[in-house]
């Protein structure tokens, strides 16, 4: 049986990983908002040190993997203490993802620098805002292995999706309707399909945080139609 110093030993080591997790988060999180606000105001050099930050994000996917494989070696954890363990070290690397997302995002300003009058880009503002809700709700039912708040999340990219179809739409009648802004238009297309992903991330980390909490798998959701599904298959 386990003595109350190995439980407090293993809770601190416990706490410890999820605070990695939660800044991996908060980081990933902030470079969406900036990778967003900097294609708004074409400001160049936000989008060179959003690229810049992708590397903290990366070291800290790194430390939360090694100190997830020491804990379970050393702590050897059982049934919930062992999915919160696994949960955390598969959230860390979906974060990861997230944070990639959001760098090419900024990756893509440079380009649309000069690019005015492409009027679909007014939706990416709202759209990102709907992404970054489902971080930051995912990211909170985390921390609180809150199951109900994960079952929201999931439930809220539908709404994401909406957005993503009605860009996909607006940007391929723009293009067909001026064909000078099709280089532009695809970059834009490029960067709804990187805030459409982040969102499948979220819903991802809020199955993980569902899981981590009952033990149970969340029911599959309907899923809604993507133009490019075809691409990625």
């Amino acid at each position: 049986m386990a003595t109350g110093h190995t439980v407090k030993a293993f809770d601190d080591d416990l706490g410890q990983l999820r605070a990695l997790v939660a800044e991996m988060g908060g980081r990933a999180e902030q470079a969406l908002a900036d990778a967003v606000q900097a294609l708004v105001r074409r400001d160049l050099d936000a989008a060179v040190r959003i690229v810049e930050d992708d590397k903290r994000i990366d070291e800290l996917e790194v430390e939360v993997e090694r100190h997830a494989i020491r804990l379970i070696a050393l702590r050897a954890p059982m049934a919930d203490d062992l999915r919160d363990v696994l949960a955390a070290m598969k959230i860390a690397g979906v974060i990861e993802r997230m944070g990639d997302y959001a760098k090419n995002i900024a990756k893509r300003i440079p380009v649309l620098s000069d690019i005015k009058g492409i009027e679909p880009i007014s939706i990416l503002p709202a759209m990102a805002r709907s992404v970054s809700d489902m971080v930051h709700a995912v990211l909170d039912a985390y921390a609180r292995r809150d199951a109900a708040g994960a079952v929201r999340v999931a439930e809220s990219d539908r709404t994401v999706d909406d957005f993503y179809n009605s860009i996909f739409r607006a940007l391929l009648t723009h293009m067909m309707e001026n064909p000078h802004t099709i280089t532009a238009s695809t970059h834009l297309l490029f960067i709804a399909k990187n805030l459409e992903r982040i969102g499948d991330h979220a819903t991802n980390v809020a199955e993980m945080v569902y899981y981590a909490a009952t033990g149970h798998q969340m029911a599959e959701r309907a899923r809604g139609g993507d133009p490019l599904a075809a691409e990625e298959e």
